[in-house]
Parts: C-alpha cells; sequence; structure tokens
C-alpha cells in the first residue's frame, strides 16, 4: 500500500521542507498541497464538507512553489497538487509549471486536478460557473497536446491557440499522471474521460452497500478499458 499526505500549508503551519524530509524518511509515498487562489468573502456555494470553513482555505501558499520547496529537498517522495483548479488557471502557464515542476523533481510530479465548488471564488477568474467542467475539459486537452507535441495546437470553444513551441517537456511521458478530483459520478465519469485515476469524496448518503459495489465495478470497468488499449494497468 501507498500512502500520500495532504497539508495545508500556511506561514502558520510546518513548513515544507522539514516535512517533506520526515515524510520520506518514514516511507510516505506522497506528498499533496491543495489550492484556493482566494476565498471571497460572499459566499453562494455551500461548503461541501463538514463544519465551516476554516482559515487555511484563504491562507493558503501557492500549491506549485510549495511543492517545489518538498522536491528540492527529497529525492524519492512523490509531489502533487490536491488539487489545482484548472478553471482557475491559464493553460499555456500551467502547462509550463508543470512541465519544469516535472523536470526539477526528476519526474516525481502528480497532477491533481479540479473544477472548483465555490462559485464566487471561480467567477472572479472570469469562468462562467455553469460551464466550467467543460472549459476545465479543454484546458487539460490543451496542455496534453503541449506536453506531447514539438508544434502544438488547440482549438476548442474556450480555449484556442495557433501553432507554437514550448518547452521544456515533462519529464515523465507522455505527461505527468492527471488525477481527477471530485464526487461520485460526475468528476469519476471526467476521471475516466481525461485522467489517470480519480481522488474521491464520496457523499456516504448515496452510496448503498450495494452501490457502493457498482460504483467500484463502473470505475473499475471504465479505467480496464481505457488502460487496456494501450496495455497498461490503472
Amino acid at each position: 500500500m501507498k500512502i500520500g499526505a495532504v497539508m495545508f500549508f500556511t506561514t502558520d503551519s510546518m513548513q515544507l521542507a522539514p516535512l517533506g524530509c520526515a515524510l520520506e524518511e518514514r516511507g510516505f509515498e506522497s506528498l499533496w498541497v491543495p489550492e484556493h487562489t482566494h476565498i471571497p468573502s460572499s459566499r453562494r456555494s455551500a461548503y461541501p464538507a463538514s463544519g465551516g470553513l476554516v482559515r487555511a482555505y484563504y491562507e493558503i501558499m501557492d500549491p506549485f512553489l510549495a511543492l517545489n520547496t518538498a522536491a528540492a529537498v527529497t529525492t524519492k517522495l512523490r509531489i502533487g497538487t490536491g488539487i489545482a483548479l484548472v478553471t482557475q488557471r491559464d493553460p499555456i502557464v500551467t502547462a509550463k509549471m508543470v512541465s519544469s515542476i516535472d523536470q526539477l523533481s526528476g519526474g516525481r510530479f502528480l497532477f491533481g486536478v479540479g473544477n472548483g465548488w465555490n462559485q464566487d471564488e471561480v467567477e472572479n477568474h472570469g469562468t462562467a460557473f455553469k460551464s466550467r467542467h467543460k472549459l476545465a475539459r479543454e484546458r487539460i486537452e490543451a496542455m496534453k497536446t503541449i506536453w506531447t507535441q514539438e508544434e502544438p495546437e488547440y482549438h476548442g470553444e474556450f480555449v484556442a491557440f495557433d501553432k507554437m513551441k514550448q518547452w521544456p517537456k515533462p519529464a515523465q511521458k507522455p505527461h505527468p499522471p492527471i488525477i481527477v478530483g471530485g464526487a461520485f459520478p460526475y468528476a469519476a465519469r471526467r476521471a475516466i474521460r481525461y485522467g489517470d485515476g480519480w481522488i474521491p469524496r464520496l457523499r456516504v448518503s448515496r452510496l448503498t452497500r450495494q452501490g457502493a459495489g457498482q460504483h467500484c465495478g463502473m470505475l473499475d470497468d471504465g479505467f480496464t478499458r481505457k488502460f487496456g488499449i494501450a496495455g497498461t494497468s490503472p
């Protein structure tokens, strides 16, 4: 079994370098850092977890800068965004950030992605909340194109650019694993469509004992079909 740790890093928390070293020394597989650029004072979306929204949500450090600090003092520990809000990120800039941190870490980056639950936060970035899922898919498709092609171009409804050049390419081929976060069933379906794994946020009330087995079976079948074609395993 591989065990990872997740942490909201703020100026008051344990810092990246000592925690990264401690995790690697104890045999942890990975360290994950969430992302929120800010938290608007208004709130049209209910907080999806139990309890109130904690201060760390608006005090959290940038995940890419934080993870690079951990990568610099470790050699085996994998580092991942858990998750990066691609609906709030420019895909060309983010593609270069992902490639850069994957190169700097020696191919240890895990690209956890999500589409966001906070409508006010998402819309502050100029993203329409109702169409954020399609926007996220196009941005991920565009980034895959940038990572895998010498002269990429992409033309979608929300993302469009003509042929260009961008290096470095990621150390991992064809690119770092894209692990889609979110609740069942929609995020799981997105994971099967364009991801390499799923970070589940399960609502217990929606999972009966019988239903849980059906959900796991659907995911297993979906990933088997997807990766079986390439002769690989999820």
